[in-house]
């Protein structure tokens, strides 16, 4: 057969690869697979839902004078919205899986298709190339008249037209499956972030367990006892603040402001979820997680000298119930994590992490609940480092947020502390405390 013919004939083999589907149990599965997540989504609103009610029962009861009752009160609330946060993560991580499940078979899929398509190109090419060579004149010879060659000949260029279009289908089946890949380790990187959460959450519930017993036995039930152990624990506080103004004073490290970022350049991303960078009393209420106190001098560190030696409040408070989750503000490497809690009577930041950023910056994470991260570790901007809570000196659930220079600011182990002896925590010279929504 000429070689005319032949191509005619490899036509048909090279169709006989291309667009091989999916097998419909395969596309079967990945419905069901569709079906079952968009129920996990359904669930996860439903979830979502209980929790806000409980952070707006807790915001209700946080607001209201300390008393014992309160303080219980606020505890069983905390350890029902804990709960409720282990089932939306539960089902966080079951959507995950399902979702990996869903996009491995699309992927599997993918390539499927794609092999078929380089076995048909391959064939087709293979098969041309071992034709025998043909003048021009020995293939019109073949032909009965002039038409039939021209028939054979426009046949020949639709295949061309053809084989271009399955290219171009190859690549885009090949960036098809770049695409899924990606979106697999992303949701991979989620999975591993929601059971990060799911076991600080459990944590966090066994610690408000125990935090409410020890209330109760301490204080045997009564209002008095309570309010004597506020004022212990402010005294505790303020006495450590002294010690604490006192060093910072006295550090003499040069501050080089040109090796920090422009004040307003918005390098820093939220700590946390459905932020405002707005007072909670004055236009930032309408988030969970607004401004209780901001920094420098404000009106209650004004008010309460012996608290911050004049000097202001270091950092930002935001209002968060224990357990949300806490992000890194930018990435950075941990340079150090601690728990002042872990020597009795030291009432200060309570669990804290702080990171060193490769601008000049380092942030403060202070009265978590539960830390994710360990010294030396990489962290990336929005990384989960640890869950929000009420340890340390704090008069209810919230997160500290310092922004320092990182030339200034050391991790310092104060060995003389009357009452937080051998405890570290990060110190720095006044003028390398920054204000962080300069930078957020």
């Amino acid at each position: 057969m000429h070689r005319l013919l032949r191509t005619t004939a490899i036509i048909v083999i090279a169709a006989s690869f291309i667009l091989i589907p999916p097998t419909r149990s395969r596309a079967e599965t990945i419905a069901e697979l569709q079906s079952k997540i968009n129920e996990r989504n359904r669930q996860i609103q439903q979830i979502e839902a209980e929790i806000t009610k409980y952070k707006d029962q807790l915001l209700e009861v946080g607001s209201e004078k300390k008393t014992l009752q309160n303080a219980i009160a606020e505890l069983e609330l905390t350890r029902k919205k804990l709960l409720t946060d282990i089932r939306l993560t539960e089902q966080k991580i079951d959507t995950a899986e399902l979702s990996i499940e869903q996009i491995t078979l699309q992927i599997d899929d993918k390539e499927r298709v794609i092999q078929a398509h380089d076995n048909a190109l391959g064939e087709t090419l293979r098969r041309i190339n071992e034709s025998d060579g043909q003048t021009l004149v020995e293939a019109l010879l073949a032909y009965k008249n002039l038409s039939a060659f021209w028939s054979e000949v426009d046949t020949i260029g639709q295949f061309q037209s053809s084989l271009k279009a399955d290219l171009a289908e190859l690549r885009g089946l090949k960036t098809e499956l770049e695409t899924h890949r990606g979106e697999l380790e992303t949701t991979r990187q989620s999975l591993t972030n929601f059971r990060n959460e799911l076991s600080g959450q459990k944590q966090v519930v066994d610690q408000n367990k125990k935090e409410k017993d020890t209330l109760l036995t301490v204080t045997k039930n009564k209002e008095s006892e309570y309010q004597r152990l506020l004022r212990e624990k402010e005294e505790q506080k303020e006495a450590f603040e002294r010690e604490v103004r006192a060093f910072e004073s006295a550090l003499q490290i040069a501050i080089d402001p040109n090796a920090l970022p422009k004040s307003g350049s918005g390098v820093l991303a939220p700590p946390l979820p459905d932020v405002s960078y707005l007072s909670c009393w004055d236009g930032g209420g309408d988030h969970k997680n607004c401004l209780t106190q901001t920094f420098g001098n404000t009106p209650f560190a004004s008010a309460n000298p012996q608290v911050y030696n004049g000097k202001g409040h270091n950092g930002v408070d935001f209002r968060a119930t224990t357990g949300t989750p806490v992000h890194a503000a930018l990435s950075g490497i941990v340079e150090g994590t601690g728990n002042t809690d872990v020597q009795s009577g030291c009432y200060s930041y309570g669990k804290w992490i702080l990171i060193k950023h490769a601008n000049g910056l380092a942030t403060l994470y202070a009265h978590l609940s539960t830390i994710n991260v360990s010294k030396g570790q990489a962290v990336a901007t929005g990384d989960t480092v640890g869950l929000s809570g009420n340890t340390g000196y704090s008069t209810g659930p919230h997160l500290h947020f310092t922004v320092y220079a990182s030339q200034g600011v050391r991790i310092q182990q104060f060995s003389n502390s009357v009452n937080c002896k051998n405890v570290s925590i990060p110190i720095a010279p006044l003028d390398a405390y920054l204000n962080p929504l300069s930078y957020l």
